[in-house]
């Protein structure tokens, strides 16, 4: 007989989130269910309603999520690119990533699909404070290098694949083409003044 630990609210929250995470990647995003991600967590759909009041809060809250833990991680590579320990290459595999491996590609799609738009508020309100918080001299360059590599992204998790195989390019040549864009765009940056 196990017995089941209380967790507090917001841990249960946490819990949740990562449970369809887990779910989206997996399976992809019809998979997210409240149903279903309470079975996994072993709590009821009525718990889950009481955290986030519907399926489509569910999934607006997990955009969310996805999107702050996914700016996290490209914000610190972004400063580890500009500080010469990374590099442009970085940035770009874990965007890609995060919209390929990490679902959010499927998410958006899924949340554009169904009609559930604002549900992408989080994910647009999120990239617009990483560049914001980045880009230190209002770089009109920088904003739009950023609008063509998560652009870039999107495309390459929905259908990249068949589209390299189709015009015989190798699978990277997506990822090639946004490195060789953000490394011109550096190139293009202003140098930072001492003070």
């Amino acid at each position: 007989m196990s017995i089941r630990k209380r967790l507090s609210p917001e841990e249960s929250r946490m819990a949740a989130l990562e449970a369809a995470r887990g779910l989206l990647v997996e399976t992809g995003p019809q998979a997210v269910t409240l149903k279903a991600v309470g079975a996994r967590i072993g709590r009821t759909h009525a718990n889950l309603l009481h955290h986030f009041g519907s399926a489509a809060g569910l999934q607006k809250a997990l955009a969310k999520h996805l999107a702050e833990t996914i700016c996290a991680t490209i914000r610190d590579a972004v400063i580890a690119s500009r500080s010469g320990i990374g590099s442009p290459r970085d940035v770009v595999d874990l965007t890609f990533d995060a919209f390929g491996k990490e679902g959010a590609g499927a998410l958006t799609s899924w949340m554009l699909l169904s009609g559930n738009e604002d549900a992408l508020d989080p994910i647009v309100d999120t990239i617009h404070d990483l560049v914001i918080d980045l880009d230190e001299y209002g770089s009109d360059t920088q904003r739009s290098n950023t609008l063509a590599l998560v652009l870039m992204a999107l495309g390459d998790a929905l259908m990249g694949g068949p589209l390299a195989t189709a015009l015989e390019l190798p699978r990277e040549a997506a990822r090639d083409r946004a490195e060789k864009m953000l490394v011109e765009g550096l190139q293009a940056a202003p140098v930072n003044p001492e003070g």
